[in-house]
């Protein structure tokens, strides 16, 4: 889980956020209000909502064009289940909100598939090794 995701106040603008989606590896700033996940801004986000209606980035603020979150996860939720519940959606990442929906981090499907094979047992010393091609 990303323990820290870019994450900007309601009140934040457009610009902000385009800021900090100018990084390669920022998809999506998360918009809070006292640290309760509101919405998701992406870069199509700021074309839909801001560039093609010709809204200025400067003053338009998140908080005025934040999606709300497709789907949230409990913290709570075991690594397993978080998993099946990303493949069942489809979905590449998903933001984790604690039981007051605070947003505390986000998972992202391709992370947690390489940690749950890291966990995987390895097969049983007792088993001969695979033939080599």
């Amino acid at each position: 889980m990303v323990s820290d995701p870019r994450r900007l106040p309601v009140d934040a603008t457009a610009q902000e956020a385009g800021e900090l989606l100018q990084r390669p590896e920022v998809r999506a700033v998360y918009v809070t209000e006292r640290d309760r996940l509101v919405g998701v801004v992406t870069r199509k986000t700021l074309v839909r909502e801001v560039v093609a209606p010709g809204r200025s980035p400067g003053t338009t603020e998140l908080g005025t064009i934040a999606e709300a979150p497709h789907y949230t996860i409990g913290a709570d939720v075991p690594l397993d289940d978080a998993f099946r519940f990303l493949e069942a959606q489809d979905a590449e990442r998903v933001p984790v909100v604690d039981e007051d929906g605070r947003l505390v981090g986000v998972l992202s499907r391709s992370v947690l598939q390489r940690r749950l094979a890291e966990d995987e047992e390895p097969p049983d010393e007792g088993e001969p090794p695979l033939p080599a091609a």
